[in-house]
């Protein structure tokens, strides 16, 4: 676990000899990654490879509650870091030992022992420092160090005394949950205990199945799943969520039954947030209500965990002009269905991860008026819908001072009384920005506000004009006001509509600021 582009990726193609990061768009991680890898002194670890960005912070608590040791990766040149630090908070809540890996050590600007420091003030005392945190220093890119971690994490575990039982039933736990076009609902799992074989009935969150083909990470078919190995089943009959447990049953009966009693609580649940989400809507005042306009989205992703991500992400860029509303999310592809609801309630469709749909459903969507934002990397996904939100946020009517004129003299039209009161102009010179017809004049005499009202007239030599710029000058007549002075400021005042802002911290944690 770690920061962003710390090189945990990195780290572990090191360690197993492959690139991964090469593959991975933007070459950041967004997956649960589970990789066994058999070190030189023959011992065999299982790694989980968490996502550093800010957004999948649910993906680092699964990681963290699922591990026996976290290996904290963090950059020698860059030091600890937001995901850092909440990488161990989820360690420690988890109550998992951590072994700290400080990399990119080969880089001119690395300073390790800085990085040791820093680690100690936020209360990750290292060995060197009386503590009981192992600090090792490693190059995923020129391979150094690697023995001294793959020690460093086999001593961890002999002190742990790590143990699992093989035989009896298995308890395993869901990494991550995708759609396969061909084969169905897929789920990597990490078995903690027991064994898990081909043919046995399991129950998976609120999904249920007979497990009918168990593939190792490298896709050849196995029987059995033993403790600390990663898998990947296929045979449920639904889509678990990430983070599920995987519970054995003795018959297609029991897994039917347990099955039917979760989905029903699980519905119970989901209506009584959304009860609790609609309430107090309807306890604001009626003149708030127009101004928050609704974002329906629906979200597609290639993998479950993903999916919870991307819809998490989203939804902190709620704002109070503008709210993010998730209408519907699954795994897979762009389908016609979607299209067909997003129509239905004038939602945009975004893809992460998953293909371009078919040339076809593309111009229906086109046609439809739908938006279809497809991206690869998280970073682009959120700035790309954030505009979106600005774009169609309301925003907030601002009064602005556009211009500043001097009345140099005062000119006086005298009227028939059947017409009214004489007319009184002044003759003024713009100093500051401009002066516009269309704008409230604002009166100020020795500094104070005397009197504010329309521009009845606004004249240029004899002409009538709509606008008088900086240096230049003009005649002007404020409706219902005759008294003015030399000396007096006449301020222009517009009304300017100021839209959302879309702020990115350095963490990648980004929100909408109205």
């Amino acid at each position: 676990m770690g920061h962003v582009d710390h090189g945990k990726t990195s780290l572990l193609d090191a360690l197993r000899q492959t690139s991964v990061a090469a593959r991975e768009a933007g070459g950041i991680t967004q997956h649960l990654g589970a990789f066994v890898v058999v070190m030189p002194s023959g011992a065999s670890i299982t790694f989980l490879d968490t996502p550093g960005h800010a957004a999948f912070s649910a993906m680092r608590a699964r990681g963290a509650a699922v591990t026996d040791i976290v290996v904290l990766v963090v950059a020698a040149d860059d030091g600890v870091m937001p995901q850092t630090l909440e990488a161990m908070s989820h360690a420690k809540a988890a109550n998992v030992p951590i072994v700290v890996a400080i990399n990119k050590c080969d880089k001119p600007g690395a300073n390790p022992e800085r990085v040791k420091l820093q680690l100690a003030s936020e209360g990750l005392l290292l060995e060197e420092m009386g503590g009981d945190v192992q600090a090792i220093e490693v190059s995923a890119l020129q391979k150094t160090g690697l023995d001294n971690l793959e020690e460093a994490l086999l001593l961890q575990a002999e002190m742990m005394d790590l143990k699992a039982r093989i035989d009896g039933s298995a308890q395993a736990y869901v990494v991550e949950a995708r759609l396969d076009k061909g084969r169905g609902p897929l789920i990597t799992t990490i078995v903690k205990a027991g064994t898990l074989t081909c043919g046995q009935h399991v129950v998976v969150g609120s999904e249920w199945g007979r497990i009918r083909a168990i593939k190792d990470m490298v896709g050849r078919l196995t029987q059995q799943a033993t403790p600390a190995m990663p898998v990947e089943i296929e045979g449920l009959r639904g889509l678990p969520m990430a983070g599920d447990d995987v519970i054995v049953v003795h018959s297609e009966e029991r897994a039917r039954m347990l099955s039917a009693g979760r989905t029903r609580k699980f519905e119970e649940n989901r209506l009584r947030r959304k009860l609790n989400e609609d309430t107090p809507s309807s306890l604001e005042s009626s003149e708030e209500v127009p101004q928050r306009v609704e974002m329906p989205i629906i979200v597609k992703a290639d993998v479950q965990g993903t999916v919870q991500a991307v819809t998490d992400a989203l939804r902190t860029l709620n704002s109070s002009q503008v709210l993010v509303n998730v209408v519907h999310v699954g795994v897979g592809p762009i389908s016609q269905s979607d299209v067909d609801l997003a129509q239905a309630c004038g939602a945009c469709i975004v893809g992460f991860n998953i293909k371009s749909p078919p040339t076809a459903l593309s111009q229906a969507a086109t046609r439809a008026g739908i938006k279809l934002i497809l991206h690869r990397v998280i970073y682009h996904l959120l700035e790309d819908i954030g505009n979106l939100i600005i774009e169609k946020a309301p925003g907030t009517f601002e009064t602005q001072i556009a211009g500043q004129a001097e009345v140099l003299n005062i000119f006086e039209v005298k009227r028939s009384k059947s017409k009214g009161p004489d007319i009184k102009i002044a003759g003024c010179r713009v100093v500051e920005g401009f002066v516009a017809r269309t704008g409230t004049m604002r009166l100020l005499r020795s500094g104070e506000v005397v009197f504010e009202g329309n521009c009845a007239s606004l004249k240029r030599e004899t002409q009538d004009v709509d606008t008088v710029k900086k240096g230049n000058e003009c005649g002007l007549v404020i409706s219902d006001w005759y008294d003015f002075q030399i000396g007096d400021v006449i301020q222009c005042l517009e009304q300017v509509v100021r839209k959302p802002k879309f702020i990115k911290s350095e963490s990648g944690a980004v929100r909408i600021e109205c």
